[in-house]
């Protein structure tokens, strides 16, 4: 049997790509695709809605903000309606929706709380992941490794988690410390979690994070930081 899978792609500014990424998500997988909406001034929405996503609308600017808010909705329908998977996927097309196979079964099949897409284990295109992005998140993965004693090789946005285990997990950080916080949470928490190669593209326009020395400095500084204010908590 099918386990209800809620896909959530978080969205700013995606007009261009967003339809792909929905119409390339497996539909006899996903049993309802949301899109959350953290306003955009381009036609996002519409063109979520026209492609068959439920769209949601989250004015708070922070990746984590536009993920509670899809996290929000699965809470506010009936206990026997609500996911037993939630699915994060970034809606600028630079991941494969339809490896959320791979994502899903380690899942359903083998007890896994939490499979991370790796996009530093799977096949990707030259440029796609940029330098800076590559040593952040080899520093990130060292340090939890060091700190937590868990192993992981990406901080990647594709990923799949139990929906139960993914509320008791109590995340707070609301932008660019969510994938992390999720992270260090589950393994303090002794969640089974593992990593499944994903494929990677350049994505469609440019990265809020790592497309400018800002939103670069940023988020690295948000990491580390999330990194080391869990150990004492």
């Amino acid at each position: 049997m099918t386990p209800r899978i809620l896909v959530i792609i978080p969205a700013l500014n995606e007009e261009m790509s967003i339809g792909k990424v929905i119409a390339d998500i497996p539909r006899d997988l996903a049993s309802e695709v949301v899109v959350a909406d953290n306003g955009s001034t381009d036609g996002t929405a519409k063109t979520a809605t026209d492609a068959g996503a439920t769209v949601l609308s989250e004015k708070r600017r922070g990746y984590g903000y536009a993920c509670m808010k899809g996290i929000h909705y699965a809470l506010s329908k009936p206990a026997d309606e609500r996911p037993e998977i939630v699915v994060f996927l970034d809606g600028d097309y630079s991941d494969y929706p339809g490896e959320m196979r791979s994502l899903v079964r380690p899942i359903v099949e083998d007890g896994f709380d939490m499979i991370i897409g790796s996009r530093t284990m799977g096949a990707r295109e030259r440029g796609a992941l940029l330098p800076q992005a590559l040593f952040g998140n080899a520093l990130a993965t060292m340090l939890i490794k060091w700190l937590y004693g868990v192993s992981f090789t990406d901080l990647g946005p594709f990923r799949a988690v139990r929906f139960d285990k993914l509320l008791a997990l109590g995340l707070t950080d609301m932008t660019y410390g969510w994938t992390v916080e999720m992270q260090i949470k589950a393994a303090k928490k002794g969640l089974r979690c593992g990593e499944a190669p994903v494929s990677y593209r350049k994505r469609i326009g440019v990265s809020k994070v790592t497309g400018t020395l800002g939103g670069t400095v940023r988020a690295g500084y948000k990491i580390l930081w999330t990194i080391f204010k869990n150990m004492g908590s």
